[in-house]
C-alpha cells in the first residue's frame, strides 16, 4: 500500500476536528466533511483555538500553527470530499444506522485502494465491513477526547481486515505521535467495555443517593488517582454517547450489567448532555 498523505475526516464535531488537527500537524493534507457549513466553521475555530493554546505552551510556532490550519480544508459533499483520499477517519456520532449509511457512501465514492477506519467507540468493525467492498481495508481507528492530547489509538482489526491494513494505520498512529494498541472486534473494545460499566455504576451510586456527584467524583480521583472522576469524564464524553455506547454492549453481550442506568437516560431524554449542551451532571453555564 502507497503511503498515506492525504485524509478525509467525515464529521467536524469534536472528535473529527480534534482527528483533523492531529493529522494536519502530522503533515497530511485534510479535507474535513460535515453536511452543515456551521459545523465546519465552528471546527475551524476550535482547531484555531487549540492550535493557539499549543503557541502558547512553546509546542510549536505561530508560523507551525498557520502551516497546520492551511493543510485543512472542509467540504460540505461527502463523495468530493472523499473522492482523491488514501485514508477516510469517519467520526459521526455513535448511532448504528448512520455509520453503516456512511460506509455505504464511503465504499461507493472513495478511490479503490483508500483506508475506510471509523473512530466508533464500540460498534462491530466486521458489521461495518461487511456493508462494503473492500471488507479488508476497513478498520476501527478508535482515538480518544481531547485528541490532540491523549496519546491512545485503538486499532481495532474487523474479522476481514488485512495485515497491510493494520500495518498502514498502526504506522500513521505512530508518525501522529499517538500510540496505537490493536484490540481484536469485540462489543466496546476495551476501553469502552471496562470504561462505561463504571461510569455507568457511578451513575447508580448518584441515583440511589449513596453520595454527591462531587463525592464520588472526589472518592475516585483521591482514592484510585484517575485524573477526572467518572461523572465529570462521562460529561466530557457526552451522556448521549455514554448511552449509545451501554446500549450497544447491552444489545450485544446479553448481559445486564451493562443496562444503562434510568437515570442516565433521564438525563438525555432531557437534553441534558455534558459539557456541550452546557449541563449534565454538573453545570456548565457561563
Amino acid at each position: 500500500m502507497s503511503e498515506i498523505k492525504r485524509v478525509a475526516v467525515i464529521g467536524g464535531g469534536t472528535m473529527g476536528n480534534g482527528i483533523a488537527h492531529v493529522c494536519a500537524q502530522g503533515a497530511l493534507d485534510v479535507v474535513l466533511v460535515d453536511l452543515d457549513q456551521g459545523v465546519l466553521d465552528q471546527a475551524r475555530s476550535t482547531i484555531s483555538r487549540n492550535l493557539d493554546r499549543q503557541v502558547k505552551k512553546e509546542l510549536i510556532t505561530g508560523e507551525e500553527k498557520e502551516l497546520i490550519l492551511g493543510r485543512i480544508v472542509t467540504e460540505t459533499s461527502v463523495a468530493a470530499g472523499v473522492a482523491e483520499v488514501d485514508l477516510v477517519v469517519e467520526a459521526v456520532p455513535e448511532k448504528v444506522e448512520l455509520k453503516h449509511s456512511i460506509f455505504d457512501t464511503l465504499d461507493r465514492e472513495a478511490p479503490e485502494m483508500a483506508i475506510l477506519a471509523s473512530n466508533t467507540s464500540s460498534i462491530s468493525i466486521t458489521e461495518i465491513a461487511g456493508r462494503t467492498r473492500r471488507p479488508d481495508k476497513v478498520i476501527g481507528m478508535h482515538f480518544m477526547n481531547p485528541v490532540p492530547v491523549m496519546k491512545l489509538v485503538e486499532v481495532i482489526r474487523g474479522l476481514a481486515t488485512s495485515d497491510e491494513t493494520t500495518g498502514a494505520v498502526v504506522e500513521l498512529s505512530k508518525a501522529l505521535g499517538k500510540v496505537p494498541v490493536e484490540v481484536n472486534d469485540f462489543p466496546g473494545f476495551v476501553s469502552n467495555r471496562v470504561l462505561l460499566p463504571m461510569i455507568n455504576e457511578a451513575v447508580f451510586a448518584l441515583m440511589e443517593g449513596v453520595a454527591t456527584a462531587e463525592a464520588i467524583d472526589q472518592v475516585m480521583k483521591l482514592g484510585m488517582a484517575h485524573p477526572m472522576g467518572p461523572l465529570t469524564l462521562a460529561d466530557l464524553i457526552g451522556l448521549d454517547t455514554c448511552l449509545s455506547i451501554l446500549e450497544v454492549l447491552h444489545r450485544e453481550l446479553g448481559d445486564d450489567r451493562y443496562r444503562p442506568c434510568p437515570l442516565l437516560r433521564k438525563y438525555v431524554a432531557a437534553g441534558w448532555l455534558g459539557r456541550k449542551s452546557g449541563r449534565g451532571f454538573y453545570s456548565y453555564a457561563s
